[in-house]
C-alpha cells in the first residue's frame, strides 16, 4: 500500500482506485441522483466533440455518491450540474490537446496501472475485471479510463511541471525576505487555500453573473459548515491536489487582491468572493505568522496503523465498525495493537505490527496526516477514512529532528516549486480552455 503523497504519475495512479470505484454506473441506467432520461442528447460541444447528457448524469452520480458517503448535503441541482459539466469540459479539452500533440500511452503503462489498481484491491487482475464487469464496466472501458488518466498526467507534467523551475537565486531571495520581520502585513507568512470558479476569457455578462452567483452559493455553503476541501474537489478550476492550498509564503508574494481580502481574517475564516482575471475566488487562511529564519529542525512522528480496504465484501460501514471493535479491544487490554495489525492490516506494514517508522510532516496523504497531527503520544484515533481504505492510527512518539542546511534549502525549494506549479497550472488550464471552441446546448424541447 502507498499512503505516501507524491506529485505526478504515481499519485494520479494511486487515486484512480477511488475514481474508478465510483465510475461503474456508465451502463447501469440508475443512480442516487434519479433515473436516466431515455432519450440522450448533447449538452456541450468541445472542439466539435460532444459531451452527452448521459455522460453528464453518470459524472453527477459519482459526485453525489461521494458527497453522500461523506455525510455532506447535496448542493442545488443547477450548481452541481454546472460544476460537474465544467470539470468534464476541462478534462475533454486537455485530452484533445494531448492527442493532437502526439502524446501516446503505451500498453505496458496501462498494464502497470491496471496491476497497481488490482494490487490496491488485493485481488488479481482477472478478479478486478470481473468486479467492474459485474457493475457494468467492461475491461475495455476500464483500460480506456486508465489510459486517459495517464495521458492527462503526462500532458500536465510536460506542459506545466517541466517548465517550472526554482533557481538558487529564488531560494536566496526567499530566505532574505524571511529575515525582514516587521509589522507590515505584506511581510507576514500566510498559507492560503483557494476555490476558483473560472470565467472563460470571452464570457458575456450573463455567463459572468451566473458564475458569480455560483461562487456566492459555495461561499454560503462554506459558512454553513461544509468542508472547504470537499467543495474544492468538486468545483475548483485550480489545482486540487492539496485541497486548494497555495502554500506558506510571504504575503507579498500573493496577488495584492488576495492579501486585501484575507488580511483581517482569522485562521479558518473565509473571504468574500474575490474577482480576478482568472475568475471568482473564495479564500481561506490556513496559517499566518511572522517570517522565520531558515528552518533547522523538523517535527517527526512515529506511528502505526491498521488498514482495512473497502471492497464489495467489506463496505465502508462494516470496516469502520470492525476497526471500532479493534480499538475497544486494544484500549481494554484484551488485544495489542501490534497483534491485531499483524493479523488484519492489509498493507506491507502488517509484518511490522503496523509500524510506519519515523516520518516528517507532510509525508502521508492529507486526510491521514490531519488525524495524525492531532493525536497525543500513545493515543489511538477513531477509525478514519482515506483514499486507500479505513485506518486505525496510533501515535507512538513525536520528536524534533535537526536538519542540515542543505536539507533546509531543499525544503524551501519544494515549497517554492509547489507555489509556482499551482499558479502555472491555473494559467495553463485557463489558456487551453479559452483557445477551445465550446458550445453549450440546452435540452431539446
Amino acid at each position: 500500500m502507498k499512503i505516501f503523497s507524491y506529485r505526478g504519475w504515481t499519485l494520479a495512479l494511486c487515486c484512480l482506485a477511488a475514481t474508478l470505484a465510483q465510475g461503474v454506473y456508465a451502463q447501469s441506467g440508475t443512480g442516487s441522483s434519479g433515473s436516466v432520461a431515455t432519450a440522450d442528447y448533447i449538452v456541450a460541444l468541445v472542439n466539435s466533440e460532444p459531451i452527452t447528457n448521459s455522460e453528464l448524469l453518470v459524472a453527477i452520480r459519482r459526485v453525489v455518491d461521494q458527497i453522500q458517503s461523506q455525510g455532506q448535503a447535496i448542493p442545488p441541482q443547477a450548481t452541481l450540474r454546472q460544476g460537474v459539466l465544467d470539470r468534464l469540459i476541462m478534462d475533454r479539452v486537455q485530452l484533445q490537446l494531448a492527442r493532437e500533440s502526439g502524446l501516446k500511452v503505451e500498453d505496458s503503462a496501462v498494464n502497470m496501472a491496471e496491476a497497481n489498481l488490482a494490487q490496491q484491491h488485493q485481488i488479481t487482475i482477472e478478479a478486478l475485471r470481473a468486479h467492474y464487469a459485474a457493475q457494468g464496466m467492461s475491461a475495455q472501458v476500464l483500460r480506456a479510463q486508465l489510459r486517459d488518466q495517464i495521458m492527462l498526467t503526462r500532458l500536465r507534467e510536460r506542459d506545466v511541471d517541466a517548465r517550472v523551475k526554482v533557481t538558487e537565486q529564488d531560494i536566496d531571495h526567499y530566505l532574505a525576505e524571511q529575515q525582514e520581520v516587521n509589522r507590515d502585513p505584506m511581510a507576514q507568512e500566510v498559507n492560503l487555500a483557494q476555490l476558483l470558479i473560472a470565467v472563460p476569457e470571452h464570457a458575456d455578462a450573463t455567463q459572468v453573473a451566473a458564475l458569480r452567483e455560483q461562487a456566492g452559493q459555495l461561499l454560503r455553503r462554506l459558512r454553513a459548515g461544509e468542508k472547504f476541501t470537499d467543495l474544492v474537489q468538486q468545483y475548483s478550476a485550480a489545482d486540487r491536489s492539496n485541497g486548494g492550498q497555495l502554500g506558506l509564503r510571504r504575503a507579498g508574494r500573493y496577488p495584492s487582491i488576495f492579501v486585501r481580502a484575507t488580511q483581517d481574517l482569522p485562521v479558518g475564516g473565509f473571504s468574500e468572493v474575490v474577482q480576478s482575471g482568472a475568475g471568482f475566488h473564495i479564500l481561506t487562511v490556513l496559517e499566518r505568522h511572522a517570517p522565520s529564519a531558515l528552518q533547522t529542525s523538523v517535527v517527526q512522528t512515529h506511528a502505526r496503523h491498521i488498514l482495512l480496504r473497502i471492497t464489495p465484501s467489506l463496505p465502508q460501514a462494516n470496516a469502520l465498525a470492525q476497526l471500532a471493535d479493534y480499538r475497544k479491544r486494544i484500549v481494554s487490554g484484551q488485544d495489542s495493537f501490534e497483534s491485531l495489525a499483524r493479523h488484519y492490516s492489509q498493507d506491507g506494514s502488517a509484518d511490522h505490527g503496523g509500524d510506519l517508522g519515523w516520518t516528517n510532516a507532510g509525508v502521508f496523504v492529507p486526510e491521514f496526516e490531519e488525524v495524525l497531527s492531532h493525536l497525543k503520544v500513545g493515543e489511538i484515533s477513531a477509525p478514519m477514512v482515506s483514499r486507500y481504505g479505513v485506518h486505525l492510527i496510533q501515535l507512538m512518539d513525536r520528536r524534533i529532528a535537526e536538519i542540515s542546511p542543505k536539507d533546509a534549502r531543499e525544503a524551501v525549494r519544494k515549497q517554492l516549486l509547489s507555489s509556482k506549479l499551482d499558479e502555472a497550472y491555473v494559467n495553463w488550464a485557463r489558456d487551453i480552455r479559452d483557445r477551445a471552441y465550446i458550445e453549450l446546448r440546452d435540452p431539446p424541447q
